[in-house]
């Protein structure tokens, strides 16, 4: 496979096999999402209503992938790899791309998690919920990855990621919430694919 998509599958494979054997940022986010819920159990009061737990879920969810976006592009750095990586592709949003989609499997792979584990401490899981969670998958995964590789170069990376990624991904905490705990979660889910739309082609 070559060309643009045999540089994306590259990155996406190298990814996906350098985490199968490292098993650094998988279980790191599995750990934290169950353990967040946990603490949210406790703490949410008896007769919070629903929308409250949902709200907890969607900020669980924003901080588990803040987490896996942190460590993106660690190994690439760690290694002094960066420069080479750039000039390896033949286009540069093929490693926003390649990036992108192994960050959707490991945001996948904690919703997997999550979302049982809500259903056990708070409220049922719908498919309203499971399309607003994969579909805020993508969001967070593309916008999150254009701002991990922008973060990485910089000397307060730790500092910079968090104050562009947070304000950005608010409308998907939004429309999570408005998919889960409205009457009308279709548009939402309307809301929520628009702006994985957007972001996406502005990322490109």
């Amino acid at each position: 496979m070559t060309g643009y998509v045999g540089d994306v599958v590259a990155l996406a494979r190298k990814d996906l096999l350098l985490e199968l054997r490292s098993r650094e940022t998988v279980p790191a986010m599995l750990l934290f999402v169950v353990s967040a819920l946990v603490v949210f159990h406790f703490a949410l009061p008896v007769d919070a209503s629903g929308s409250a737990a949902y709200g907890l879920l969607w900020v669980g969810l924003v901080f588990t992938a803040f987490l896996g976006l942190v460590r993106s592009f660690v190994a690439e750095r760690e290694e002094f790899v960066l420069d080479g990586l750039v000039l390896a592709v033949r286009d540069l949003s093929a490693i926003w791309l390649g990036k992108g989609l192994s960050m959707v499997v490991f945001l996948t792979l904690a919703a997997g998690l999550a979302l049982p584990a809500f259903a056990l401490f708070f409220e049922p899981v719908g498919w309203s919920l499971v399309g607003a969670v994969l579909l805020a998958n993508l969001g967070l995964a593309s916008v999150g990855t254009l701002l991990a590789a922008m973060a990485a170069a910089s000397r307060a990376r730790e500092l910079l990621l968090p104050l562009l990624f947070l304000p950005l991904v608010i409308p998907l905490v939004v429309g999570g919430v408005g998919a889960t705990a409205s009457d009308d979660p279709g548009r939402y889910l309307a809301f929520l694919g628009l702006y994985d739309a957007v972001f996406a082609i502005l990322c490109w």
